[in-house]
This record gives structure tokens, sequence and C-alpha cells, in this order.
């Protein structure tokens, strides 16, 4: 989490203004930086140079700017903690004096009522105290005393009981402010280390040695005398509570308000507030108040409403008979599509199409997979958690055998289940599990910044080593990773640029395409190479896909540069600034896992040599699984943060595709496209079908398209005349990669459309993506079919 949110969901609501303004130094340190960049740029001495801070002439100015700004914060800061420190000893002198005064009186009334008081009776027990609480009386048998039944003495002992949770009350209260300023010390202490180190990295100047110990560490809330006093004030009303709350027990009293100050923390401030803030920024983000959001088309509104954000009134329909008041989720877009693919659905299973009962519910359930698949109506995975229980419903599966019965519902159960879990699912967990680790421990950011520290300040050079960093990367910790990581690291490029500049444009767009491409570079890489394993019998090995995609996505990659280049200019206006390298050393463990990876790697490469020992790619994943979690590199929180939306995804498709083959209805599709393309070559398939898919893919995403479209591709492959099911699936599998020509055309898309600078402002337009991502799709595709098609020849697929 960054910083600035940390302080945000920490900070003490009401004192929300006196933090460190930690987003604002983050402002300065960047216009700091631009400025920089400009008169690197420019060069010093350039008389009509545009400079962010003029007059001044060296970084050491910078040093001088950014200091006033952090002595302002801490002035602020200093200033703050004196009157609340004020405030809060003042209220302890006053609670103090309270509690003295209530033990002289207590000491008296108990005194005077004494003799023959019910109460007396059960002073310390523990019965009793739940009553003061409840403001009830016990009797000498323990019972409730009716109020009507109370003496004056039972009055004056409600009057006593009544100021003694108010004292016990103001304790918790001051003991939970004083702890909170204990903490507003803290998380202001961090901020400072936080900024010093924020200018470092950006300016290139470390202030932090001098600065934090000489002005931070010498002011008074900072100070050890300082922190001393808070706790022994914090300990003294630890004192003060004992003596009301548990007859002088300082420790039962110190857990008891520890227990209330969590309470307090934990519910109030990490739950209350953050749902308060988490509310207000989706009405902020959808930019309506709920009076406003009555569209029944807005999928905004619809999300909100159906978490409980807004309360929308319901849709009434006016009759001669009266009022019909209906809920408005029944008009919104989601509950329509859901309606007509249940519609469909029903259709399909009604009108006969085929002759097998079994193929004709099977394909009634590959339509609706697939719309709703299509349109997202659901999450994609809890359709994919659908299909098994329909296709067990519909009796949908036959058995392997020469009969091919039809199976009844235990069978049936057992044999999709049982073909949900594959090697293949295993190969994806191994992935899943060094993606985490190179993540984990920063390597895959230790080599990115080393690669672009050494790219150097061209344009063009800078863009195609961002490029290809991102195709690396895309193959080790996934295509939906990468440009997140790649944007990160590049960050400090854009924020020097101009605004007339198209560099950060050309950046960003060739991140995401870089990242698409770089989805077909290994079988790890992307879900669709996943599904594509899953098609293709045997299995070919790592090497022969390294050997056929790695040049595929070079040369696509080239000839996306040169449109970069050719059609945005990036070298016009670009200020470009090294990017540091990391000053981080590879220790022992970044060692070890970077060693587990290659090895696992090597033995995904070799997999078909050592078949007999170890039988399939997915039994080396278990490597890196044991590995970094039985050593614990890896925890339980990193095996729950796994995408296992992906996973149960692939493995519905698996579903899906074993009752298409098993039904029948593969088949019988098969010979219809067969007759369609009986007088064309395996090349000539593998072009019509290859627009087809990226046509697909460019509107649905390229999972899906992977889902419904490659068992038909493999069988095709089978049924032509010159039979290389592999090499259309293979190719199918890296044409749904190279479908980017909308800004919802993949994850790398999506994340690029929605980068914005530090005003909010986006970088990119859609009309802006949409003429550079589809002449990149149109010559990936040419790519594909023709270098990829060579070289899948040559491997012998």
């Amino acid at each position: 989490m960054k910083f600035s949110r940390t302080v945000q969901f920490n900070a003490v609501p009401e004192w929300s203004t006196y933090y460190i303004g930690y987003s604002n130094l983050k402002k300065l340190i960047h216009s700091l930086e631009a400025d920089a960049a400009t008169r690197l740029a420019l060069g010093h001495h350039d008389a009509e140079r545009i400079s962010l801070i003029p007059h001044e002439e060296s970084t050491t100015e910078y040093d001088a700017i950014f200091r006033r700004a952090l002595d302002d914060e801490l002035g602020k800061i200093c200033r703050f903690y004196s009157e609340k420190e004020t405030e809060l000893l003042a209220e302890r002198d006053r609670l103090k004096k309270d509690i003295h005064d209530f033990d002289v009186r207590a000491g008296v009334e108990e005194a005077s009522t004494s003799s023959g008081s019910s109460y007396t009776a059960h002073r310390h027990s523990d019965v009793e105290s739940v009553a003061i609480e409840r403001h009830e009386m016990l009797d000498k048998n323990g019972d409730v005393i009716p109020m009507e039944n109370y003496n004056d003495g039972d009055e004056q002992f409600l009057e006593i009981s009544d100021l003694k949770i108010m004292l016990k009350k103001r304790a918790i209260a001051l003991y939970v402010s004083l702890s909170e300023l204990r903490a507003y010390v803290q998380l202001n202490r961090t901020g400072f280390g936080k900024a010093l180190k924020k200018y470092a990295k950006c300016i290139g100047r470390d202030m932090s040695g001098n600065y934090v110990p000489d002005v931070v560490e010498q002011s008074y809330p900072f100070l050890h005398s300082t922190r001393d006093a808070l706790e022994e004030k914090i300990a003294e009303v630890n004192f003060l509570y004992a003596s009301i709350s548990t007859h002088g027990d300082i420790g039962q009293a110190k857990l008891e308000l520890q227990g209330h100050l969590r309470e307090y923390v934990v519910w109030e401030r990490n739950t209350v507030w953050r749902e308060m803030m988490g509310i207000e920024k989706n009405i902020q983000g959808v930019g309506l108040t709920n009076q406003g959001l009555l569209v029944s088309s807005n999928p905004i509104a619809d999300a909100l409403e159906h978490k409980g954000v807004l309360n929308r009134p319901p849709i009434e329909i006016r009759t001669r008979l009266g009022a019909i008041r209906l809920p408005r989720l029944i008009f919104n877009s989601s509950f329509a599509l859901l309606t007509i693919t249940a519609v469909v659905f029903v259709t399909l299973l009604a009108v006969p199409i085929f002759d097998q009962p079994e193929q004709q519910s099977c394909f009634a359930i590959l339509i609706a997979a697939s719309l709703l698949w299509a349109t997202e109506v659901i999450p994609l995975f809890v359709t994919s958690m659908l299909i098994p229980f329909l296709i067990i419903v519909f009796r949908t599966v036959r058995s392997d055998d020469v009969y091919h019965e039809r199976l009844n519902a235990p069978d049936a159960t057992k044999y999709i289940f049982a073909a949900m879990w594959t090697p293949v699912i295993m190969l994806l967990l191994g992935g899943f599990s060094i993606a985490a680790a190179l993540s984990k421990y920063n390597i895959a950011k230790v080599v990115a910044t080393w690669v672009l520290s050494n790219a150097g300040t061209q344009p063009r050079n800078v863009l195609l080593t961002t490029m290809f960093v991102a195709m690396f990367l895309s193959m080790w910790i996934s295509n939906v990773a990468s440009p997140v990581l790649c944007l990160s690291i590049i960050q400090p490029l854009l924020r020097t640029q101009d605004n007339s500049s198209n560099f950060p444009k050309a950046l960003i767009l060739g991140i995401a395409f870089a990242s698409n491409i770089g989805g077909m570079a290994s079988p790890i890489a992307s879900p669709q190479n996943i599904i594509a394993l899953q098609n293709m019998h045997p299995n070919p090995s790592w090497l022969a896909w390294f050997f056929i995609a790695i040049p595929v996505c070079i040369f696509s990659i080239l000839l996306i540069w040169l449109i970069m280049l050719v059609t945005l200019n990036p070298a016009k206006g670009a200020i470009i600034t090294k990017i540091q390298r990391s000053s981080e050393k590879f220790n022992r463990t970044q060692i070890f896992v970077s060693a587990v990876t290659l090895i696992t790697i090597l033995l995904w490469c070799v997999s078909h040599k050592f078949e007999s020992v170890f039988g399939d790619m997915g039994v080396l994943a278990i490597i890196p699984l044991v590995v970094f979690f039985g050593t614990g590199l890896l925890t339980k929180e990193d095996f729950n943060n796994f995408m296992w939306t992906i996973i149960i995804l692939s493995m519905g498709g698996i579903a899906l595709g074993k009752a298409v083959s098993s039904s029948g209805l593969l088949d019988t599709i098969a010979i219809g496209i067969r007759s369609v393309v009986s007088h064309m070559g395996i090349y000539g398939v593998m072009v019509v079908f290859g627009s087809l898919i990226l046509t697909i893919a460019t509107f649905i995403s390229h999972t899906v398209a992977a889902l419904i479209l490659l068992p038909i591709v493999a069988q095709v492959g089978q049924a032509v005349n010159d039979p290389h099911p592999n090499l259309l699936v293979m190719g199918a599998a890296l044409l749904c990669s190279c479908a980017m020509g909308l800004p919802t055309s993949g994850f790398p898309n999506v994340t690029a459309i929605c980068t914005t600078d530090d005003q909010g402002r986006p970088y990119l337009s859609v009309a802006l993506f949409i003429t550079r991502g589809v002449p990149a799709s149109v010559l990936a595709y040419i790519v594909v079919i023709t270098l990829g098609f060579c070289l899948m020849k040559i491997v012998g697929l």
C-alpha cells in the first residue's frame, strides 16, 4: 500500500489535517524532478528555458526548497502535538481530581450503608459488577431487586455507580487519546523518512542523514524525553483506571484498556471509517448523487445498489387495477442479458437440432456458456462453475468405451470431476508460484530496472527496450502483472514529460502491446496458452514452444515499435532522464529463488527426455510449489493470492471441452466445417480461422475466445486432408494474444487506458488506442501466419 494511503487509513479522522502532508511533498518532488529534467535537456545557461522554479541554478537549491517544505510540515506537527498534549494533560488532571473526590464520597456512602445493606454482601462479586453496568440491584440471593423496592441507601448506591461508570468511560477515552497521540508521532516520523527517501530516489540528493537526526529527532514531539513522558502519562491513566475498575489490579486494568483501544481502532477506524471512504469514493467516481443515479441502464449505479451503497426507489407501473411496484434490478442490463441467455438455453433444449439428446443438451450448454462468457454478465469463473452442474444434470456425457452409453448422474459426476483436474492445472499453479516468488523478492523489478538503466536517453531506444522488458516479464510473471510492474518503473519518465510530448503515449501503448505479445512467449505466460496445451496431444516441449514463439514475439514487437515511431514521433519534445539502476544487490534469498526458477524451467524444457520418470510437465510444477512454500519463502497468504479465478476458469473450460467431445457434438460440428474447408490446405485453414479468432478475441477476452474456439480448432485440424491439429491449436492460441485493437482487448490494454498523470488526466484516448491497436494486431497476425507457420512446420507440429 502506498504511504499516502497508509496515512489516510491510520489517521485519527478528527486530526486528519494535522498529519504530514505526504501527498503534497510528493507533488513538490515531482515538480523538482521535472525541472531538473528540463534543465538537463535545455542546458543550465539557456536564457529562454522554461523552468518551473526560476532563478535557481543547482540541485543544492532544490534541497533548500524541499527543506522549507519539510520545515513547514514539522512546524505544523509540533504545534498540534503541543496543543493536544496540553489538552489531554488538563483532562488527566480533572480525571485525577474527580476520581479522588469519588473515592472520598464512595467511602462515606459505603460506611453509612454498610449495616443491613443487601448490596454489601455482594460487593466484590462478578455478578454484582454486571448488575452495576445494567443499573440493577441484587438481594442476598443474587436476584434482581425491582426498582420500586429500592430504599434510600440503594438510590445513593445507584448514584455512585453511575458516577463510577462515567469516570471509567472518561479514563478509557483518555487512554485511547493518549495512545493515538503516541501513534501520531510514530506515523509522522515514518512519513519524514518516506518523503526523504522519495526525494533521494527522484532528485539523487540524500538529505535523510542530516535532516532526520538533526532536525526531526530534535523537535519536541520526537524527543526521547517527550516519548518517555507520554508513556508515563499512559501508565498513570492505567493506574487511575485500575483504582475505579479492577480494585487496584494494574495488570488486569492494562488488559482491559488495551482491549478497549483495539476495539476502537479496529471497529471505528478500520471498518466504519474505511467503509465511509469507500462509499464516498464510489459515489465521487460516478460523479452523481443518489438522486441522480436513476437511469436503469447505468451499470455503475446497478453495482452500487447491489452492494447496498445506493437505495434507489422501485419502478412503479400504473394500471387500472392499481400501481405495481417492481424492483429496479429487473430493468438493468445485466438482468436483461441473463434473461435472454436463459431463454436461448431453454429454446435450444426444446427445439430438435441434433439426433442425439446428449448432443442437443451439450449444444445448449455450449451456447449459453459462450453467451455468459462473452457478455460477462456474471463473473467468468462463476460461469465455469456452472458448467459441470449443467453437464451432470442434463446427462450430457457418454462413456469412453465402444458402446458410448449415456452416463447417469453419479457416473457423470465422477467422469467430469476427474477430467477437470489435469497436469495442465498443476503447470498453472507452478507458474503462479514462480511469478509470486519473482515478484515478492523484487527479482523481476531488479532485472527490469537494470536493463532499462542501460537503455540510454534516446527515446526510440528507451521505447524499444521497455517493450522488450514488458515482453520478457510477461513470459514469467504473466501478462497481467507485467504492465503494472513496467508502468510503476517508468513513472519517473512519465512525470518529466511536457504535455505536448507524445513520448508517454508511445511508452504506455508500447508496454500494453508488448505485454499482449509476451502472452504467447511461454506456455505459462497467459491462460490461452494453458488452454492450448489442454487441446494439444501430445503437448509440445518447452524448447519447441520457445523456438516458435520467441522469434514471433521479437518480430511482432519490432514492427509495432516502428508503428509507434512513424505515427507518434515519440522523440518530439521528449525529455529523457535515465532510470536509476536499483541499488539493491542480489541477496542469498534472491539467488536461491532464481536458481529454483531456472532449474524448473530447464526441466520443463527437457521434460520429454524424462517422461518415463516424471510423466508430465505438470508433475515438475510441484518442485517450485514444494520448495518455495516448504522453505517459508512463500506463505499461505501468497497461496491464497493466486489467481484462483483463472484456475476455475480453466477447469470449467476443460469440463466443457470434455462434454463437447464425449457427447459427439465436436465430431458433428467438425464434419460440418470439414465440408466447407475440405478444398483448403492446412495453411488456408489457419489463415481463415486465424482471422476469425483475431476478430472474436478483439471483442471478447483472449481467454474466453480460447475456451470457446480451441476445441473446435483442434477437431477441424484433425479432420482436414493433411491433419495438423497441434499446429492449428498453437497458431490459434498465439493469435488470441495478438488481438489488441480495443482498450478492452486484454488486461494490458485496460491497464494502459486507465493510466493517468498526477492530475488524474488519462494519457490515452480511445481513438488513439484503436488507431494504433488495430494496425498492431494486423501486423502481429501476419507474423504468426507467415513466420510462425513456417516455424511450426519445422518443429513438426
